[in-house]
């Protein structure tokens, strides 16, 4: 499978007119060679796939890589620079949004005229954009892990607690059950701080009467979950149950248009447009969605501005929101994938109201 994604790659050397691409991104490293150290190189040409490391990860690259050769260096833009001079390279693409400007400007004096190094955007935003059932599997299991974890401090939330406490215990469940890490630091916010769209876990202690929004994830071979859930700890204001209830047949709505051709702008209006029908459209703030994947956060953005359209193989999150300072905040999230008839839900948490003992 690693190995075919690597035609991705290929095909874009003639559209571009490249000999090769150079990866160093840790989530395209993982994706192209399933490389999973915290340094490396991919350099891949027409006929040939080479992956460069230092000594430290030379052993785990055997065991790890899948490349036509592993070759290891000192240094590592000597090293990239030397082989890709060895193998003939001359016109290189670079991953331009993640790569620095004075790694740019290393390899340019290291390679001299003999090397030409072009940056490539969009063409590699879309190279993991598009997930295959084993990736979907992953992504699914490491969603129903963060569920289990969540269940199990389910009784934690209640008066007194501390959302610090909560997002720990949250973390260390995870773990317990097989998580790489945590996908993010936890949004744990009750109360007004629930109007902060990113309000992690601060020694605020949990009042009843509040609503408590926790967003959590874990990172599972390699893969992110991202799911948000609001919860009420006893009876809350009536305003607060009317924003839950108008946020989360928002989610319902975005959600039921998640299918093939759909512009990724429209599944957005769709949410955003019915907040604001109801009155609360300044209060919600950030775009709906965003791609999940080796990264948390990755292409494409489910937003107003989005250009993108719905295909096949996608996994993106739908979490509309409404956040009214002086007041709290509702956030409700699930991944869904994109299938070809429709959608499917990954995360598995029930988003009904739910109104936890005070």
């Amino acid at each position: 499978m690693v190995k075919d994604r690597a035609q991705k790659v290929r095909s874009l050397l003639d559209e571009k007119g490249l000999d090769g691409l150079l990866f160093l991104h840790r989530p395209n490293l993982r994706y192209l060679c399933g490389f999973s150290g915290s340094e490396g190189a991919l350099l891949v040409g027409r006929d040939e796939k080479v992956f460069l490391t230092d000594s430290r990860y030379t052993s785990q690259a055997h065991l790890e890589v899948t490349a036509d050769r592993i070759v290891e260096y000192r240094v590592q833009l000597e090293g990239i620079v030397r082989e890709a001079q060895a193998t003939g390279l001359r016109r290189i693409g670079f991953e331009a949004e993640t790569v620095p400007f004075a790694t740019v400007e290393r390899l340019r004096e290291e390679g001299g005229e003999r090397l030409e190094w072009l940056p490539l955007g969009k063409p590699l935003r879309t190279l993991r954009w598009l997930k295959d059932g084993v990736e979907t599997e992953t992504l699914e299991g490491a969603a129903d892990l963060a569920a289990t974890a969540f269940e199990e401090i389910l009784p934690m939330i209640r008066p007194g607690a501390v959302e610090r406490d909560i997002s720990l215990a949250l973390e260390f469940a995870m773990k317990r059950r097989g998580a790489e890490e945590k996908s993010f630091d936890f949004i744990v916010a009750s109360g007004e701080r629930g109007a902060l769209p990113h309000g992690v876990a601060s020694q605020k202690k949990i009042q009843a009467g509040e609503l408590v929004t926790i967003d959590f994830g874990a990172r599972w071979q390699g893969y992110h979950s991202d799911e948000t859930v609001t919860l009420a700890v006893g009876s809350v204001d009536p305003r607060l149950r009317e924003i839950y209830d108008i946020v989360l047949d928002a989610h319902d709505l975005a959600m039921d248009m998640v299918r093939p051709g759909i512009p990724l702008r429209e599944i957005d209006r769709m949410a955003r447009d019915h907040i604001a029908e109801r009155g609360y459209g300044k209060y919600f703030g950030h775009g709906l969605g965003h791609g999940v994947g080796l990264e948390v956060h990755e292409f494409p953005s489910v937003s107003p501005r989005s250009e993108e359209v719905a295909g096949e193989g996608m996994v993106i999150t739908i979490e509309p929101g409404i956040y009214i300072p002086g007041l709290g905040g509702v956030r409700i999230e699930d991944m869904v994938r994109v299938t070809g008839d429709g959608h499917r839900r990954l995360t598995r948490l029930d988003k009904k109201f739910r109104s936890l003992p005070a």
